[in-house]
């Protein structure tokens, strides 16, 4: 299942803007709930290239689409990431924001309020089947599949993939989306996919089956390869049908969730185009969850990479 070790890593998603706020104890209703407030560069596939990026992949690349207010902002964060932006912007609607609502004492779990805005607006028009040059895998963010016009751009990109036999995965991304969009939908896509990397709950949902084991190993009949994210607990390896492997976590006490399964992706899609064996890649997944967990935000430390040339920064806002 891996691809060439000099191949590009395209990943197509969303760019948003995190307004990220801890708080301490359960939101106290009608009043005021202190909190620590952040605005950090975010989106599930956004978060996914710059953690491959940051886990060894030379060669990362981002389709998305933002609007006016922030395209600078995100270009410049991205190619400080190590990730080459080519980021369409929307002249009508504002790029995403997500309130990300992480209670700090209950295990930094999070809750999501999403305005996909300007994100889940990209459609076949901003494709264009030369993005797949020098690419040897695709990776496509689920939330690309809640919207219509998003969706076909997701059916665009996989087909024109799978023409030139470059190999590609998809994140299912949200549960709550998932559940309104039909599973039947999903699996009638995930059927030209050639990874699959679900959350636990999104496995389970996806199969109707409530261990994760069975869930993920049933997922591997329609997809060859399928990676199910179990937090806490690591991950699942399956292959056409068999009982999954399993690959133990990297124990940490966590500061805030949010994007630890995009850290898990864009490192597992990393490793794989190094060369690793999937059990092997799912290994430095979990690291980089783990690593993640102990930050604020879904994006790994920004790397100074001025040598990144002006025709990177020229593709921003194309």
């Amino acid at each position: 299942m891996s691809a060439g070790r000099d191949g590009a890593l395209l990943v197509v998603g969303d760019v948003v803007t995190d307004v990220v706020a801890r708080h301490g104890g359960p939101l106290a209703a009608g009043t005021d709930t202190a909190a620590v407030i952040r605005t950090l560069p975010g989106g599930a596939g956004a978060n996914v290239a710059c953690w491959a990026a940051h886990t060894g992949c030379a060669d990362v690349r981002l389709l998305g689409r933002v609007g006016a207010d922030a395209a600078d902002w995100h270009a410049r964060e991205l190619l400080a990431a190590g990730v080459r932006p080519r980021l369409v912007v929307d002249p009508e609607a504002a790029t995403g924001t997500v309130i990300c609502l992480v209670d700090a004492a209950a295990a930094a779990e999070r809750t999501f309020l999403t305005d996909s805005g300007a994100s889940l607006r990209l459609g076949p028009a901003d494709w264009s089947d030369g993005l797949l040059d020098g690419v040897a895998r695709l990776h496509l963010s689920g939330y690309l599949m809640f919207t219509e016009s998003s969706r076909a751009l997701a059916g665009t990109a996989l087909a024109a993939a799978r023409a030139r036999g470059v190999p590609v995965s998809l994140d299912p991304a949200s549960a709550g989306f998932l559940a309104e969009l039909g599973v039947d939908r999903f699996l009638a896509f995930a059927e030209g996919l050639d990874l699959l990397l679900p959350s636990r709950d999104e496995a389970c949902l996806l199969t109707g089956l409530p261990d994760p084991g069975d869930a993920a190993a049933k997922l591997s009949r329609v997809v060859p390869l399928v990676v199910a994210k179990a937090g806490a607990e690591g991950a699942l390896v399956a292959r056409a049908g068999a009982a999954p492997v399993r690959v133990p976590p990297r124990p940490v006490v966590p500061r805030d969730t949010t994007g630890a399964g995009d850290a898990f992706t864009g490192a597992f899609l990393a490793a794989l185009l190094a060369g690793a064996t999937p059990e092997e890649a799912a290994a430095r997944g979990c690291r980089a969850g783990a690593e993640a967990v102990r930050r604020v935000g879904g994006r790994p430390p920004s790397r100074d990479d001025g040598s990144r040339g002006a025709t990177d920064a020229s593709e921003a806002g194309r």
